[in-house]
């Protein structure tokens, strides 16, 4: 992946990160959380399974679209506005190594990772995410949020909030999976494949609205065998 100047949190959520010597009045920030194990939930239903290399998403141009979007919010408000972007990921058990090389693509290019042990259900990432959103809501400059999930039972009401309080806020995910952005009267929402260069080949999407006449096989989001690990927490 190409290289992104992309500011980045150098802390753990609930730190303030490192900033650029800026007189605090002129400085905005973009911040973009991107909640890595909702996405890769919702583009295994779409592929029917594990993405490979043409359909995993590219990093470096979704950091120059936000770039993008950033100039644009710097040329109407007047001020520097510079983008902050964490992805936030479960590591499960024994999967370090395997992951490690996409943890470490992902800080070259110019994104903080905020890394958490999935040991059990109850340690995703959604509060983690959360608790950032409400440290830089209530931090001086915040120009703009973009959250990449689908994950509406977490996010929706959070965001509608900090819409209403004049702050641009930005939904990036999958149309399908995000009915509850594409419709807010509140929120923009942009899906991920319609970012240019994110992914190298178009997704082999189905819609229930424009269903193939031999009809289409829709995966399931989970397995089954995960209601006998959510009966023993």
């Amino acid at each position: 992946m190409g290289e992104v100047a992309i500011v980045a949190v150098t802390e753990s959520p609930g730190h303030q990160p490192d900033v650029l010597d800026v007189d605090a009045d002129e400085r905005r920030t973009v911040l973009l959380v991107w909640d890595a194990p909702n996405l890769d939930m919702g583009l295994g239903a779409i592929l029917g399974g594990r993405p490979t290399a043409a359909y995993r998403p590219r990093f470096d141009a979704l950091g120059r679209w936000l770039l993008g979007e950033s100039a644009h919010l710097a040329s109407t408000t007047g001020h520097e506005v510079e983008p902050e972007a964490t992805v936030f990921t479960n590591i499960a058990p024994g999967s370090a190594e395997v992951v490690r090389p996409w943890v470490e693509a992902l800080r070259n290019v110019g994104y903080a990772v905020f890394a958490k042990p999935k040991i059990d259900e109850d340690s995703d990432v959604d509060q983690d995410m959360l608790d950032h959103i409400q440290v830089r809501r209530f931090s001086p400059g915040l120009a703009g949020v973009y959250v990449a999930s689908a994950d509406g039972q977490a996010f929706r009401e959070p965001l509608e909030e900090i819409a209403t309080e004049g702050v641009p806020v930005h939904v990036i995910g999958f149309r399908e999976h995000a009915a509850w952005a594409v419709s807010s009267t509140l929120l923009e929402f942009t899906d991920l494949e319609d970012i240019p260069g994110v992914f190298r080949e178009p997704l082999p999407r189905v819609s229930l609205d424009s269903l193939p006449d031999e009809g289409a096989w829709l995966q399931p989001f989970r397995p089954l065998s995960s209601l006998l690990t959510g009966r023993t927490q």
